[in-house]
Protein backbone atom coordinates (compact mmCIF):
# COMPACT_ATOMS: atom_id res chain seq x y z
CA UNK A 1 0.00 0.00 0.00
CA UNK A 2 1.01 3.67 -0.55
CA UNK A 3 0.18 7.24 0.54
CA UNK A 4 1.20 10.71 -0.13
CA UNK A 5 1.38 11.48 3.65
CA UNK A 6 0.01 8.84 6.45
CA UNK A 7 -1.66 11.03 9.29
CA UNK A 8 -1.56 9.64 12.75
CA UNK A 9 -4.82 10.52 15.19
CA UNK A 10 -8.30 11.26 13.56
CA UNK A 11 -9.29 13.96 16.06
CA UNK A 12 -9.94 17.74 14.75
CA UNK A 13 -5.76 18.57 14.96
CA UNK A 14 -5.42 15.46 12.45
CA UNK A 15 -8.86 16.02 10.59
CA UNK A 16 -8.20 19.43 9.89
CA UNK A 17 -4.78 18.77 8.27
CA UNK A 18 -6.22 16.13 6.70
CA UNK A 19 -8.57 18.64 5.27
CA UNK A 20 -6.36 21.36 4.23
CA UNK A 21 -3.82 18.67 2.63
CA UNK A 22 -7.29 17.20 0.38
CA UNK A 23 -9.65 20.06 -0.03
CA UNK A 24 -7.01 22.72 0.15
CA UNK A 25 -4.06 21.78 -1.61
CA UNK A 26 -5.11 18.58 -4.00
CA UNK A 27 -3.26 16.19 -2.23
CA UNK A 28 -5.59 12.99 -2.94
CA UNK A 29 -3.79 9.85 -1.25
CA UNK A 30 -4.33 10.70 2.48
CA UNK A 31 -4.30 8.37 5.20
CA UNK A 32 -5.58 8.92 8.26
CA UNK A 33 -5.33 6.37 10.84
CA UNK A 34 -6.45 6.07 14.42
CA UNK A 35 -7.80 3.04 16.47
CA UNK A 36 -10.76 4.96 17.83
CA UNK A 37 -13.94 6.33 15.85
CA UNK A 38 -12.75 10.01 15.09
CA UNK A 39 -12.93 12.82 17.43
CA UNK A 40 -13.72 10.40 20.75
CA UNK A 41 -10.13 10.86 22.68
CA UNK A 42 -10.26 14.49 23.72
CA UNK A 43 -12.01 16.44 20.94
CA UNK A 44 -15.62 15.31 22.37
CA UNK A 45 -14.25 16.48 25.45
CA UNK A 46 -13.69 19.95 25.66
CA UNK A 47 -16.28 23.05 26.51
CA UNK A 48 -15.96 23.30 22.59
CA UNK A 49 -15.20 27.20 22.78
CA UNK A 50 -12.94 29.53 21.15
CA UNK A 51 -11.72 32.81 21.93
CA UNK A 52 -8.96 35.61 19.79
CA UNK A 53 -8.39 37.13 23.16
CA UNK A 54 -4.61 36.35 24.05
CA UNK A 55 -2.76 38.98 26.01
CA UNK A 56 0.34 37.39 25.28
CA UNK A 57 4.10 38.49 24.67
CA UNK A 58 3.70 39.05 21.04
CA UNK A 59 0.60 38.50 18.79
CA UNK A 60 0.98 34.77 17.71
CA UNK A 61 -1.54 33.54 19.31
CA UNK A 62 -4.01 36.34 18.52
CA UNK A 63 -3.01 36.42 14.76
CA UNK A 64 -3.31 32.23 14.27
CA UNK A 65 -6.73 32.02 16.11
CA UNK A 66 -8.03 34.57 14.36
CA UNK A 67 -7.51 33.01 11.22
CA UNK A 68 -8.71 29.98 12.50
CA UNK A 69 -12.11 31.71 13.60
CA UNK A 70 -12.06 33.29 9.89
CA UNK A 71 -11.83 29.50 8.49
CA UNK A 72 -14.71 28.49 10.98
CA UNK A 73 -17.21 31.16 9.87
CA UNK A 74 -16.26 30.52 6.12
CA UNK A 75 -17.12 27.23 6.85
CA UNK A 76 -19.99 27.70 8.52
CA UNK A 77 -21.14 29.78 5.39
CA UNK A 78 -20.19 26.77 3.52
CA UNK A 79 -22.43 24.22 5.81
CA UNK A 80 -25.59 26.08 6.57
CA UNK A 81 -24.24 26.68 10.10
CA UNK A 82 -24.14 23.20 10.71
CA UNK A 83 -21.69 23.23 13.83
CA UNK A 84 -23.85 26.24 15.33
CA UNK A 85 -21.19 28.82 15.73
CA UNK A 86 -22.14 31.21 18.03
CA UNK A 87 -20.34 34.59 19.54
CA UNK A 88 -21.41 34.95 22.66
CA UNK A 89 -17.98 35.52 24.40
CA UNK A 90 -16.08 35.47 27.17
CA UNK A 91 -16.54 36.98 30.41
CA UNK A 92 -13.71 37.56 32.66
CA UNK A 93 -14.95 38.57 35.84
CA UNK A 94 -13.23 39.65 39.32
CA UNK A 95 -13.78 40.86 42.54
CA UNK A 96 -10.24 41.53 43.20
CA UNK A 97 -9.08 45.56 42.33
CA UNK A 98 -5.37 44.25 41.14
CA UNK A 99 -6.70 41.98 39.01
CA UNK A 100 -9.02 44.84 37.89
CA UNK A 101 -6.32 46.90 37.04
CA UNK A 102 -4.73 44.09 35.28
CA UNK A 103 -7.48 43.54 32.58
CA UNK A 104 -6.95 46.73 31.60
CA UNK A 105 -3.12 46.47 30.76
CA UNK A 106 -4.16 42.56 29.26
CA UNK A 107 -6.82 44.99 27.40
CA UNK A 108 -4.70 47.35 25.93
CA UNK A 109 -2.17 44.54 25.04
CA UNK A 110 -4.57 42.24 23.49
CA UNK A 111 -6.33 45.01 21.26
CA UNK A 112 -2.37 46.43 20.09
CA UNK A 113 -2.10 42.76 19.09
CA UNK A 114 -4.78 42.64 16.81
CA UNK A 115 -8.01 41.17 19.12
CA UNK A 116 -10.15 44.37 18.37
CA UNK A 117 -11.09 47.86 20.11
CA UNK A 118 -11.68 48.19 23.71
CA UNK A 119 -14.82 49.76 24.57
CA UNK A 120 -14.48 50.61 29.12
CA UNK A 121 -17.27 51.74 31.08
CA UNK A 122 -16.79 53.72 34.25
CA UNK A 123 -20.16 54.40 34.54
CA UNK A 124 -23.47 53.17 34.01
CA UNK A 125 -24.74 56.07 32.07
CA UNK A 126 -21.02 54.87 29.88
CA UNK A 127 -22.65 51.32 29.49
CA UNK A 128 -25.75 52.31 28.21
CA UNK A 129 -24.03 51.99 24.49
CA UNK A 130 -23.26 47.84 25.72
CA UNK A 131 -24.43 45.73 22.84
CA UNK A 132 -25.57 41.81 24.35
CA UNK A 133 -24.20 38.93 22.28
CA UNK A 134 -27.18 37.61 20.56
CA UNK A 135 -27.93 33.94 21.55
CA UNK A 136 -27.07 32.35 18.75
CA UNK A 137 -24.94 33.12 15.08
CA UNK A 138 -21.64 35.24 14.79
CA UNK A 139 -22.62 38.08 12.58
CA UNK A 140 -22.95 41.72 13.09
CA UNK A 141 -21.50 40.92 16.46
CA UNK A 142 -19.21 43.62 17.82
CA UNK A 143 -15.10 42.86 17.60
CA UNK A 144 -12.72 43.43 20.64
CA UNK A 145 -13.94 43.55 23.67
CA UNK A 146 -16.03 45.57 26.45
CA UNK A 147 -14.68 46.51 29.87
CA UNK A 148 -16.65 47.18 32.55
CA UNK A 149 -15.06 48.71 35.77
CA UNK A 150 -18.60 49.97 37.63
CA UNK A 151 -20.20 47.91 40.04
CA UNK A 152 -23.38 49.65 39.41
CA UNK A 153 -23.15 48.96 35.41
CA UNK A 154 -22.17 45.45 35.81
CA UNK A 155 -24.83 44.73 38.10
CA UNK A 156 -27.46 46.05 35.38
CA UNK A 157 -26.31 44.08 32.77
CA UNK A 158 -24.78 40.90 34.59
CA UNK A 159 -27.64 41.01 37.91
CA UNK A 160 -26.88 37.26 38.36
CA UNK A 161 -23.39 37.64 38.91
CA UNK A 162 -21.74 37.66 42.76
CA UNK A 163 -22.46 41.97 43.99
CA UNK A 164 -19.03 41.80 45.22
CA UNK A 165 -17.21 41.24 41.65
CA UNK A 166 -15.66 44.92 40.12
CA UNK A 167 -14.81 44.63 36.93
CA UNK A 168 -16.25 42.23 34.13
CA UNK A 169 -14.08 41.84 31.04
CA UNK A 170 -16.14 40.75 27.97
CA UNK A 171 -14.18 39.50 25.17
CA UNK A 172 -16.22 39.23 21.78
CA UNK A 173 -14.43 37.02 18.89
CA UNK A 174 -15.19 34.45 21.30
CA UNK A 175 -17.90 31.84 21.04
CA UNK A 176 -18.32 27.74 20.94
CA UNK A 177 -19.52 25.68 18.65
CA UNK A 178 -20.09 22.12 17.97
CA UNK A 179 -16.80 20.76 17.75
CA UNK A 180 -18.34 17.05 16.99
CA UNK A 181 -20.17 18.75 14.13
CA UNK A 182 -17.11 20.56 12.87
CA UNK A 183 -15.25 17.87 12.86
CA UNK A 184 -17.31 15.47 10.91
CA UNK A 185 -18.28 18.21 7.75
CA UNK A 186 -14.59 18.26 7.77
CA UNK A 187 -14.04 14.88 7.21
CA UNK A 188 -17.21 14.04 5.32
CA UNK A 189 -15.73 17.08 3.11
CA UNK A 190 -12.04 15.18 2.50
CA UNK A 191 -13.03 11.96 2.22
CA UNK A 192 -15.01 13.32 -0.58
CA UNK A 193 -11.33 14.29 -1.64
CA UNK A 194 -9.93 11.49 -1.81
CA UNK A 195 -8.28 11.05 2.32
CA UNK A 196 -9.13 7.64 3.47
CA UNK A 197 -9.46 6.33 7.00
CA UNK A 198 -7.91 3.57 8.25
CA UNK A 199 -9.00 1.70 11.92
CA UNK A 200 -5.49 0.74 13.35
CA UNK A 201 -2.91 2.29 15.60
CA UNK A 202 0.53 3.08 14.12
CA UNK A 203 3.43 0.52 15.00
CA UNK A 204 6.15 1.91 13.21
CA UNK A 205 7.77 5.03 11.09
CA UNK A 206 10.56 3.68 8.99
CA UNK A 207 13.34 6.21 8.87
CA UNK A 208 16.47 4.18 8.91
CA UNK A 209 18.39 6.50 6.44
CA UNK A 210 17.28 9.22 7.99
CA UNK A 211 14.42 9.80 5.75
CA UNK A 212 10.60 8.42 6.49
CA UNK A 213 9.85 5.91 3.78
CA UNK A 214 6.84 3.43 5.66
CA UNK A 215 4.41 3.39 8.63
CA UNK A 216 3.32 0.07 9.96
CA UNK A 217 -0.18 -0.02 11.17
CA UNK A 218 -1.82 -2.32 13.43
CA UNK A 219 -5.53 -2.92 11.75
CA UNK A 220 -8.61 -3.83 14.39
CA UNK A 221 -9.26 -6.47 12.05
CA UNK A 222 -6.08 -8.20 13.29
CA UNK A 223 -3.72 -7.13 9.69
CA UNK A 224 -0.64 -5.80 9.53
CA UNK A 225 -0.54 -3.12 6.73
CA UNK A 226 3.07 -1.88 5.29
CA UNK A 227 2.43 1.84 3.77
CA UNK A 228 5.44 3.39 1.54
CA UNK A 229 4.97 7.11 2.13
CA UNK A 230 7.50 9.80 2.12
CA UNK A 231 5.52 11.58 4.45
CA UNK A 232 4.10 11.14 8.25
CA UNK A 233 2.12 13.62 10.61
CA UNK A 234 2.15 13.26 13.94
CA UNK A 235 -1.61 14.70 15.35
CA UNK A 236 -1.97 11.60 17.94
CA UNK A 237 -3.06 14.57 21.11
CA UNK A 238 -2.12 12.61 24.06
CA UNK A 239 0.03 10.44 22.37
CA UNK A 240 2.16 12.37 20.26
CA UNK A 241 5.30 12.00 22.67
CA UNK A 242 4.99 8.67 22.00
CA UNK A 243 4.41 8.20 18.38
CA UNK A 244 6.70 11.45 18.28
CA UNK A 245 9.62 8.61 19.43
CA UNK A 246 8.31 6.59 16.64
CA UNK A 247 9.55 9.70 14.24
CA UNK A 248 12.90 9.98 16.17
CA UNK A 249 11.81 13.02 17.31
CA UNK A 250 11.86 13.54 21.39
CA UNK A 251 9.05 16.17 22.07
CA UNK A 252 8.84 18.55 25.01
CA UNK A 253 5.23 17.28 25.86
CA UNK A 254 3.60 16.92 29.28
CA UNK A 255 -0.26 16.00 29.86
CA UNK A 256 -2.60 17.34 32.67
CA UNK A 257 -6.32 15.43 33.45
CA UNK A 258 -9.01 18.15 32.87
CA UNK A 259 -12.40 17.54 33.95
CA UNK A 260 -15.85 19.20 33.22
CA UNK A 261 -19.21 18.95 34.63
CA UNK A 262 -23.07 19.38 33.42
CA UNK A 263 -25.47 19.78 35.81
CA UNK A 264 -29.82 21.39 35.07
CA UNK A 265 -29.72 24.36 36.21
CA UNK A 266 -33.53 24.04 36.98
CA UNK A 267 -33.51 26.89 39.27
CA UNK A 268 -32.90 29.41 36.57
CA UNK A 269 -29.79 30.83 37.87
CA UNK A 270 -27.20 31.58 35.09
CA UNK A 271 -28.21 33.99 32.02
CA UNK A 272 -28.62 31.66 29.13
CA UNK A 273 -27.37 34.25 26.67
CA UNK A 274 -24.21 34.77 28.39
CA UNK A 275 -20.96 34.05 27.24
CA UNK A 276 -18.34 31.61 28.99
CA UNK A 277 -17.55 33.19 32.24
CA UNK A 278 -14.43 33.08 33.91
CA UNK A 279 -13.73 33.92 37.80
CA UNK A 280 -10.24 35.23 37.17
CA UNK A 281 -9.83 35.07 40.96
CA UNK A 282 -7.99 32.70 43.58
CA UNK A 283 -10.81 31.56 46.15
CA UNK A 284 -10.90 29.63 49.64
CA UNK A 285 -13.74 26.98 49.65
CA UNK A 286 -16.95 27.89 52.18
CA UNK A 287 -17.11 25.34 54.45
CA UNK A 288 -18.83 25.98 57.74
CA UNK A 289 -16.49 26.00 61.27
CA UNK A 290 -17.10 22.49 62.11
CA UNK A 291 -16.50 21.20 58.40
CA UNK A 292 -13.51 23.37 57.99
CA UNK A 293 -11.73 22.12 61.75
CA UNK A 294 -12.58 18.67 60.37
CA UNK A 295 -11.53 18.82 56.95
CA UNK A 296 -8.15 20.64 58.20
CA UNK A 297 -7.38 17.87 60.59
CA UNK A 298 -6.89 15.41 58.05
CA UNK A 299 -3.72 15.25 55.90
CA UNK A 300 -5.69 13.84 53.00
CA UNK A 301 -8.54 16.73 52.97
CA UNK A 302 -6.33 19.67 54.34
CA UNK A 303 -5.84 21.22 50.90
CA UNK A 304 -9.77 21.26 50.49
CA UNK A 305 -9.14 24.64 53.53
CA UNK A 306 -6.49 26.22 51.38
CA UNK A 307 -5.96 28.30 48.67
CA UNK A 308 -7.86 27.13 45.28
CA UNK A 309 -6.82 28.45 41.68
CA UNK A 310 -8.14 31.14 40.17
CA UNK A 311 -9.73 30.25 36.44
CA UNK A 312 -13.34 28.41 37.55
CA UNK A 313 -15.81 28.89 34.80
CA UNK A 314 -18.68 27.64 33.11
CA UNK A 315 -21.29 27.86 29.87
CA UNK A 316 -24.88 27.35 29.40
CA UNK A 317 -24.75 24.52 26.92
CA UNK A 318 -28.01 24.24 24.21
CA UNK A 319 -30.72 26.13 23.19
CA UNK A 320 -34.66 26.47 23.49
CA UNK A 321 -35.95 24.51 26.53
CA UNK A 322 -32.30 23.10 27.89
CA UNK A 323 -31.23 24.45 30.95
CA UNK A 324 -28.20 22.78 30.79
CA UNK A 325 -24.38 24.15 32.22
CA UNK A 326 -21.45 23.00 31.77
CA UNK A 327 -19.01 23.91 34.58
CA UNK A 328 -14.57 23.14 34.90
CA UNK A 329 -12.14 24.53 37.41
CA UNK A 330 -9.14 23.05 36.90
CA UNK A 331 -7.56 22.72 39.87
CA UNK A 332 -5.59 19.47 38.93
CA UNK A 333 -3.43 21.22 36.51
CA UNK A 334 -0.45 20.64 38.84
CA UNK A 335 -0.51 17.29 38.39
CA UNK A 336 1.25 15.93 35.24
CA UNK A 337 1.83 12.83 33.88
CA UNK A 338 4.23 11.97 30.75
CA UNK A 339 2.00 9.26 29.67
CA UNK A 340 -1.62 9.71 30.08
CA UNK A 341 -3.76 7.08 32.10
CA UNK A 342 -6.91 5.59 30.68
CA UNK A 343 -9.49 5.29 31.96
CA UNK A 344 -8.59 8.59 33.65
CA UNK A 345 -7.85 8.97 37.05
CA UNK A 346 -11.23 9.43 39.31
CA UNK A 347 -12.43 12.68 41.25
CA UNK A 348 -15.35 11.82 43.23
CA UNK A 349 -15.18 15.12 44.75
CA UNK A 350 -14.93 17.15 41.63
CA UNK A 351 -19.07 17.95 41.09
CA UNK A 352 -19.31 18.79 44.49
CA UNK A 353 -15.76 21.22 44.94
CA UNK A 354 -16.55 22.83 41.23
CA UNK A 355 -20.18 24.01 42.44
CA UNK A 356 -18.74 25.02 45.96
CA UNK A 357 -16.16 27.15 43.84
CA UNK A 358 -18.85 28.93 41.49
CA UNK A 359 -20.96 30.18 44.39
CA UNK A 360 -18.04 32.64 44.36
CA UNK A 361 -19.31 33.88 40.98
CA UNK A 362 -23.05 32.98 40.79
CA UNK A 363 -23.97 32.90 44.19
CA UNK A 364 -27.53 31.54 43.20
CA UNK A 365 -26.09 28.72 42.88
CA UNK A 366 -25.58 27.73 46.75
CA UNK A 367 -28.90 26.70 46.56
CA UNK A 368 -27.97 23.92 44.90
CA UNK A 369 -25.66 22.72 48.07
CA UNK A 370 -28.28 21.40 50.21
CA UNK A 371 -29.14 18.56 47.87
CA UNK A 372 -26.45 17.82 45.27
CA UNK A 373 -28.15 17.31 41.61
CA UNK A 374 -27.01 15.02 39.69
CA UNK A 375 -24.08 16.16 37.47
CA UNK A 376 -22.33 14.25 34.45
CA UNK A 377 -18.51 14.21 34.94
CA UNK A 378 -16.48 13.58 31.75
CA UNK A 379 -12.87 14.96 30.80
CA UNK A 380 -9.64 14.67 28.52
CA UNK A 381 -6.22 15.49 28.71
CA UNK A 382 -4.44 18.84 27.89
CA UNK A 383 -1.07 18.05 26.37
CA UNK A 384 1.06 20.94 26.59
CA UNK A 385 4.43 22.30 25.83
CA UNK A 386 5.98 24.05 28.78
CA UNK A 387 4.70 27.91 27.42
CA UNK A 388 1.40 26.14 26.34
CA UNK A 389 1.93 26.71 22.76
CA UNK A 390 1.69 23.75 20.12
CA UNK A 391 3.92 22.18 17.82
CA UNK A 392 3.33 22.44 14.48
CA UNK A 393 6.29 21.52 11.69
CA UNK A 394 9.14 19.13 10.75
CA UNK A 395 9.93 16.73 13.43
CA UNK A 396 12.52 13.63 13.89
CA UNK A 397 13.46 12.33 10.37
CA UNK A 398 13.17 13.97 7.15
CA UNK A 399 9.66 13.88 6.02
CA UNK A 400 7.92 13.63 9.57
CA UNK A 401 5.96 16.51 11.08
CA UNK A 402 3.94 17.20 14.45
CA UNK A 403 0.95 18.94 14.86
CA UNK A 404 0.03 18.49 18.32
CA UNK A 405 0.60 20.36 22.08
CA UNK A 406 -3.27 22.17 21.65
CA UNK A 407 -3.87 21.91 25.48
CA UNK A 408 -7.19 23.48 26.13
CA UNK A 409 -7.37 25.56 22.57
CA UNK A 410 -7.45 22.56 19.88
CA UNK A 411 -10.86 23.07 18.48
CA UNK A 412 -10.43 26.80 17.86
CA UNK A 413 -6.35 26.17 17.00
CA UNK A 414 -6.91 23.42 14.42
CA UNK A 415 -7.97 25.08 11.59
CA UNK A 416 -4.99 27.67 11.43
CA UNK A 417 -2.54 24.74 12.35
CA UNK A 418 -3.86 22.24 10.04
CA UNK A 419 -3.73 25.04 7.34
CA UNK A 420 -0.18 25.64 8.63
CA UNK A 421 1.25 22.38 8.82
CA UNK A 422 -0.21 21.47 4.72
CA UNK A 423 1.62 24.02 3.32
CA UNK A 424 4.76 23.53 5.40
CA UNK A 425 4.25 19.84 3.46
CA UNK A 426 3.16 21.38 0.16
CA UNK A 427 5.27 24.45 0.06
CA UNK A 428 2.53 26.84 -0.11
CA UNK A 429 3.05 30.34 1.25
CA UNK A 430 2.88 30.47 5.40
CA UNK A 431 1.62 32.97 7.81
CA UNK A 432 3.99 35.41 9.79
CA UNK A 433 2.78 33.51 13.13
CA UNK A 434 5.23 30.52 11.62
CA UNK A 435 7.88 30.63 13.80
CA UNK A 436 6.50 30.58 17.30
CA UNK A 437 5.00 27.22 16.62
CA UNK A 438 7.80 26.08 14.88
CA UNK A 439 9.13 22.80 17.01
CA UNK A 440 12.78 24.59 16.23
CA UNK A 441 12.18 27.49 18.45
CA UNK A 442 13.59 25.30 21.21
CA UNK A 443 17.04 25.36 19.31
CA UNK A 444 17.11 28.99 19.48
CA UNK A 445 19.51 29.52 23.32
CA UNK A 446 17.55 33.00 23.48
CA UNK A 447 13.92 31.22 23.40
CA UNK A 448 15.57 28.76 25.70
CA UNK A 449 16.74 32.09 27.78
CA UNK A 450 13.25 32.90 27.73
CA UNK A 451 11.47 29.56 28.72
CA UNK A 452 13.35 29.97 32.03
CA UNK A 453 11.76 32.95 33.06
CA UNK A 454 8.11 31.96 32.04
CA UNK A 455 5.74 32.84 34.68
CA UNK A 456 3.05 30.85 36.83
CA UNK A 457 0.59 31.42 34.27
CA UNK A 458 1.91 29.19 31.69
CA UNK A 459 1.93 31.67 28.88
CA UNK A 460 4.88 33.10 27.90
Amino acid sequence: MTADVVICGAGIAGIATAYALAVTHGVRNVLLVDERAPLTLTSDKSTEAYRNWWPGPDDAMVQMVNRSIDLLELWSAQSGDRFGLNRRGYLYATRDAATAARFVTDAARASAQGAGDVRTYHSVHEAAGYRRSPHRGFRDVPNGADLFLDRDAIRQHFPWMHPEIVAVLHARRCGWFSGQQLGMYLLEEARAAGVQLVSGHVERVGHSTGTVDAVDVACSDGRVLHIATPLFVNAAGPYAAQVGALAGAELPLFSEAHYKIAIEDTAGVIDRDTGLVILDDAQLLAWSDDERDELAADDATRWLTEPMPAGIHLRPEGYGASCTVLMLWDYHSAHRFSVPAYPMPDDALYPELVLRGMTSLAPGLAAYLERLPHAYVDGGYYTKTAENRPLVGPSGARGAFVCAAFSGFGLMAAPACGELLAAQITGATRPAYEPAFLPTRYDDPAYVALLANWGSTGQL
